[in-house]
């Protein structure tokens, strides 16, 4: 077996390319579950940059509560609450696009 990235040669067990680090096929997929629990901004319902909306998300929380809490950290003292905003603004990830339905693209019965 050979590494996809690198072209490494790897024996079958391998779960990981030991040059970059690659998962093989082997290697463990994430749930879907892990995969909702992901720290990552919301596209959907953001209000500035999506950053409280994924903290509430992230600790199944309701939105207003955990945007009142922030707004409520960012006035008293005013520089740590907008400090914290804007790193994880920068450092969390958005959450991947949704994909696009066209229904001019569908083919066969359905498109005459």
């Amino acid at each position: 077996m050979y590494c996809a990235n690198c072209g490494n040669t790897l024996e079958d067990h391998f779960r990981y390319c030991s040059r970059c680090g690659t998962a093989t096929a082997n290697g463990p997929r994430p749930t879907e579950r892990e995969q909702e629990t992901r720290l990552m901004r919301i596209r959907d319902g953001k209000r500035v940059a999506g950053v409280c909306g994924g903290f509430a998300r992230y600790l199944d929380l309701d939105p207003t509560l955990v945007r009142v809490v922030w707004i409520l950290l960012t006035v008293f003292p005013p520089l740590p609450g907008i400090i914290a905003y804007i790193v994880c603004w920068i450092v969390i990830p958005q959450d991947p696009p949704r994909p696009l339905h066209h229904p001019a693209a569908v083919e066969g019965p359905a498109a005459l």
